[in-house]
């Protein structure tokens, strides 16, 4: 091993020798270089190998050429870089090339030699590796992609892009990623074509051997593309994606108009197809400007694509009366009602058009459980409350088990300081039938009722939500209801309190936190108290937290009525209670508190 690296060491030798005698390193420094040169091969000569090793090599020797590149700016000096960086970017490929050799399926090794090469153009470097990776990580198409890209945006071979890719498909014949990618190639490469002979033809040359095939100046090949694609990859979403790409070139009209028909004739029932059709109302529009338009002619303008759109949309939801569809059309309506504009009228005319979609939906039925939020926030944003009220009722009629419907109403009842909200919430808890869903609509209550009604409902109100929750649910509104009762009774009472609940289990951590916190507060805080809730709080979660012990102890040695001879016994209560990996934890902690550094 010694051999292999003095070997290597000396390979060195001529590169360094360069470096000191045109000025850009020192003797020292290149002394310096290979002490540490030394060390970093003799950890990727060993037996059992690290992949860390390799990295930290192939990144010092990075940093190493950036920084021989900063000197060179620096001094001014562009020459001997055949002695000296090519020498080094060997020594890099050849350092990538035993760790990809190692670890083939580490994907992150092999994009950082792609990059290393893009980063110091060794273009014929980087195809040998493109061609190692894909024979081995051919079962993924962002590769592939990536390598037809290179080939086309890089070296500009079109013939080598188109390649990749019908290889590519071979093994991912329905990866619509793929087809994408490559029919945006056979564009870009029709388009550049099409560059080619114009230039030409304005220098007025003789084309001679160049021969521009009129299919291919025109997207023929693409079509081909989209047609296989089409008969293999079924959805709207690809469709859409195709002609988004073909809507970037100015020659693909023809084209577009054919997955246009294709859409419409074999996605009719989609919502997306509508949703589509009607966006692009807006679009056409503002293909056809007017010189120099006043902003009463735009706003009318725009009044009228956004109706035109609407109409698509009123034929949609005919057609394909569903769930997607309507939201599809107040999605929309509710954009073009967040779009900022001057004109009132253009603005009232949108949000009567939005709640009249809103309207519609609901009465058929159809409008998803999450718009009515929004629904429901639109209203009342446009100060419609009584409506918004009507909603909110409709809304937990058509919902009725959902807790998240109730919540929407009781807000809405709640910021209209109505009379009936304690009714409401009394229908909340007899509709919504399974216990575990019930917490949030509990804990609203209380939170309404600690701001609205006197201190013995609220109580009562607590005292009844202790039962009707699940037991792990109560457990919030324990912490809750000591918590208010500190807040509204003070200390006597919180300690009565989390006497009397302490009889049922289950607790939270929190609850015995918090109080230990009411206890810390009091003038006279009594260390007998802090005992008794630190020990309370060990049987339940004694075995499973180890900052619960810490807590004790820094308690028994801070405290003026502390015993710090008790933190001992603690300690071996802590060893034998932890579970696992928490008794590890627990000592190296332990011993931080020690040395006063916890």
């Amino acid at each position: 091993m010694a051999e292999r690296v003095e070997q290597r060491l000396e390979d060195r030798i001529p590169e360094l020798e360069q470096l000191e005698r045109v000025g850009l390193f020192t003797r020292k420094e290149i002394r310096a270089v290979l002490r540490k040169a030394s060390a970093l091969e003799y950890k990727i000569q060993r037996r059992a190998l690290r992949k860390e090793d390799f990295i930290n090599y192939i990144q010092y020797e990075v940093n190493l050429l950036e920084l021989i590149k900063k000197r060179r700016a620096r001094i001014g000096y562009s020459f001997k870089k055949d002695e000296i960086e090519y020498s080094i970017l060997h020594r890099v490929h050849s350092l990538f090339n035993r760790a990809t050799g190692k670890w083939k399926d580490d994907v992150q090794l092999w994009l950082s030699h792609v990059a290393f090469c893009k980063q110091w153009n060794a273009k014929h470097q980087l195809s040998k590796v493109f061609s190692t990776m894909l024979a081995i990580h051919s079962n993924k198409p962002a590769l592939w992609i990536m390598a037809a890209k290179w080939e086309m945006e890089t070296r500009l071979s079109s013939e080598s892009a188109r390649h990749l890719f019908l290889r590519a498909l071979r093994f991912h014949p329905e990866c619509p990623k793929l087809y994408q990618e490559y029919f945006r190639m056979e564009l870009m490469h029709a388009e550049k074509q099409r560059k080619e002979k114009k230039e030409f033809e304005q220098a007025k040359m003789d084309l001679g051997e160049f021969n521009y095939s009129e299919e291919i100046l025109n997207g023929e090949m693409a079509r081909i593309v989209y047609r296989d694609a089409s008969q293999k990859i079924k959805g709207v979403e690809f469709q859409l994606a195709v002609l988004s790409i073909a809507k970037l070139f100015d020659f693909t009209q023809d084209l577009q108009k054919e997955i246009l028909e294709s859409l419409q004739s074999r996605y009719a029932e989609d919502p997306l197809t509508w949703d589509y059709l009607a966006r692009r109302e807006l679009e056409l529009g503002s293909l056809q400007p007017t010189e120099h338009p006043t902003k009463q002619k735009k706003v009318s303008e725009m009044a009228q694509r956004e109706e035109r759109c609407c109409a698509v949309f009123d034929e949609a939801v005919r057609a394909v009366p569903t769930e997607d569809m309507w939201k599809c059309y107040i999605t929309f309506c509710l954009e073009r009602y967040k779009r900022k504009t001057n004109s009132k009228e253009l603005k009232q005319k949108r949000l009567e058009r939005t709640l009249s979609v809103f309207s519609n939906a609901h009465e058929s039925s159809l409008l998803p459980e999450a718009l009515y939020k929004q629904w429901l926030q639109l209203l009342l944003d446009s100060n419609l409350s009584e409506k918004a009220v009507e909603v909110a009722e409709a809304a937990t009629r058509h919902f009725s088990q959902s807790v998240e419907t109730w919540q929407m109403r009781l807000h809405v009842l709640i910021q209209l300081k109505r009379d009936d909200v304690t009714q409401c919430f009394e229908e909340a808890i007899k509709h919504v039938k399974s216990k575990e869903g019930t917490l949030p609509l509990w804990t609203l209550w209380v939170e309404w009722s600690e701001g609205t009604n006197s201190k013995e409902d609220t109580e009562a109100l607590y005292q009844r939500s202790l039962h009707a929750t699940m037991p792990a649910e109560s457990v919030t509104m324990k912490e809750m209801y000591l918590d208010w009762a500190y807040r509204n009774g003070g200390y006597k009472k919180a300690k009565r309190l989390f006497t009397s609940l302490c009889e049922n289990r289950p607790f939270s951590l929190d609850f015995f936190r918090k109080m230990i916190q009411i206890e810390k507060e009091q003038e006279s805080c009594k260390m007998l108290h802090l005992r008794e809730y630190y020990e309370r709080a060990l049987r339940e979660f004694g075995s499973t937290n180890t900052d619960l012990w810490l807590d004790y102890i820094k308690e028994e040695l801070s405290h003026p009525k502390g015993k710090p001879e008790n933190c001992g016994s603690i300690h071996w209560r802590a060893m034998k209670m932890l579970q696992g990996d928490l008794v590890e934890d627990f000592v190296s902690k332990y011993t931080l508190l020690q040395t006063g550094h916890l």
